[in-house]
């Protein structure tokens, strides 16, 4: 394709377009002509109604205001996830957002902390995470400088329709209308237009496929592949429902592990998402759906919804003139709430890489690079959670701790067990959160690094004990995080700047 991009066609709204939309449109509508195609008949999966920090940075980029922004999508703030029988059951870790301790240049924060512990004076490693005090104690307040990694659980309804509104002033244009045919280029395969089912064209000159799980662009008329991941998680269904609130909402994603399941809890202002991903060779739906609402607090606001799923990645993201975002890109079930934060990411790639005159195969091959290796990571930080466990009560806890892993997590977990170090690769997402994890599913390391024994006995408890004391008086001067979030709604309370 040797022609500028001038016409963007989004096929699909919901959480993804939209995002999509709002980007695009925002950095650089003034350069091209958006339309974005939807039907009101086609329902969107919107599960994923919990976030990690990375969109409060995508929020920042479009200039978004945050309280308005929470007040639309009946948005609350989360410091983490709270892991209930996960490593075994009754024994419960938090996952949060920010840094444990303090590293130095030749190991990390986990070392100090298992000599700490080999000699009695430290406490849980999640005594010296900030986020995770807070996140406990339920409280929340902005800090300045992003002193506290925060993240939110929002209405992913309400949130497409806020940014439709935001994308519409700058611009986008939206068409009701299903998706009857792709109409591909003769000569070079490439997408031409889209024909609806009312027999209107839209036609465009790159497509960004928002089509969810059909993937209608990226798949079926452009026949990309998929690589299922089934065999590492054996989850392939969810059913979903929403309760009202019975009590404050507090500030982390509760995930509780059941028999062959998982359940989620996510609190938004009024309303409380509720979730049980499952695996449907180990429990029936009707099972799963009675066991969610066994569980669920507060009286349901919709009937359960069912949801079947593949995990696994399309082969290749970009093909052609064709980028696939959202469900269309792949699945990974939303147990460490990455599914919006695949979205931006593949939109902010895609901006970086947006072509300049033509599409060049070199920069869609690193787009996918890219996107393969934040995927594949991503995958081991979820397969982690079923690998590493003591639980051994069901066929389906003994088949995950006895499964096969990557190669790619294998290495991670045996490096962690034998010397307690974790390695960063390249930009991968997940940093402080594998030390978190690994421990809190019960794998400690056998050895910590030996310049730690550098320091005396009195020297490493004052170190932890720094750390320790800091994290205490600054959780003692936070908010309760239900009156932070009401003031804050209010204008009664400003953040620092």
């Amino acid at each position: 394709m040797s022609e500028s991009i001038k016409k963007v066609v989004i096929a699909g709204g919901g959480t993804a377009g939209w995002m999509a939309a709002a980007a695009l449109s925002k950095l650089m509508g003034s350069q091209l002509e958006i339309t974005l195609v939807e039907s009101e008949s086609i329902g969107t999966i919107g599960v994923g109604e919990a976030t990690i920090p990375t969109l409060v940075f995508f929020h920042r980029l479009l200039g978004i205001d945050e309280a308005e922004f929470l007040r639309e999508t009946q948005g609350t703030y989360k410091l983490g996830i709270r892991f209930e029988n996960w490593r075994d059951v009754g024994k419960d870790y938090t996952h949060a957002f920010g840094v444990t301790g303090k590293d130095c240049w030749a190991c990390g924060f986990q070392h100090f902390w298992l000599r700490g512990r080999k000699m009695g004076i430290a406490g849980d490693f999640g005594e010296y995470c900030l986020e995770r005090r807070a996140a406990e104690e339920h409280k929340f307040t902005h800090l300045p400088k992003i002193g506290l990694n925060y993240a939110f659980h929002l209405d992913a309804s309400r949130y497409a329709a806020y940014l439709r509104k935001f994308s519409e002033k700058f611009g986008v244009k939206r068409v009701e209308g299903k998706i009857d045919l792709v109409q591909l280029h003769p000569e070079n395969g490439f997408i031409r237009g889209l024909k609806l089912d009312s027999g209107q064209v839209i036609d465009g000159d790159f497509f960004i496929d928002c089509t969810g799980m059909r993937a209608m662009l990226i798949e079926k008329a452009l026949h990309t592949g998929f690589e299922s991941w089934s065999h590492w998680l054996p989850c392939d269904s969810a059913v979903a429902v929403q309760t009202e609130a019975v009590e404050e909402p507090v500030p982390f994603t509760r995930s509780i592990a059941r028999e062959s399941a998982w359940q989620w809890r996510i609190p938004l202002q009024t309303r409380v998402g509720n979730g049980l991903v499952y695996a449907s060779s180990y429990q029936s739906d009707e099972s799963a759906c009675e066991q969610l609402l066994e569980n669920v607090e507060g009286n349901t606001l919709i009937e359960p919804r069912l949801i079947k799923f593949q995990t696994g990645r399309r082969r290749k993201q970009w093909h052609k003139n064709c980028l696939a975002v959202g469900l269309s890109s792949g699945f990974l079930e939303p147990l460490e709430s990455t599914s919006i934060h695949l979205i931006q990411q593949n939109i902010v790639r895609f901006l970086r890489f947006f072509p300049q005159s033509e599409i060049h195969q070199c920069e869609v091959d690193e787009f996918n690079r890219q996107c393969e290796f934040d995927m594949d990571r991503i995958r081991d930080f979820i397969i982690l959670h079923y690998k590493v466990t003591d639980r051994s009560d069901t066929e389906f806890w003994r088949h995950c701790s006895q499964m096969e892993v990557p190669d790619s997590l294998a290495a991670k977990i045996d490096m962690f067990r034998e010397t307690g170090h974790v390695f960063r690769e390249a930009n991968e997402l997940f940093v402080d959160s594998w030390q978190q994890v690994m421990l809190g599913q019960g794998l400690e390391p056998e050895r910590y690094h030996p310049l730690v024994d550098s320091m005396s006995e009195h020297e490493l408890t004052e170190f932890l004990q720094h750390i320790r004391t800091n994290v205490d008086n600054t959780v003692a001067k936070l908010h309760g995080h239900n009156e932070y979030l009401k003031g804050y709604l209010s204008g009664a309370i400003v953040p620092p700047r």
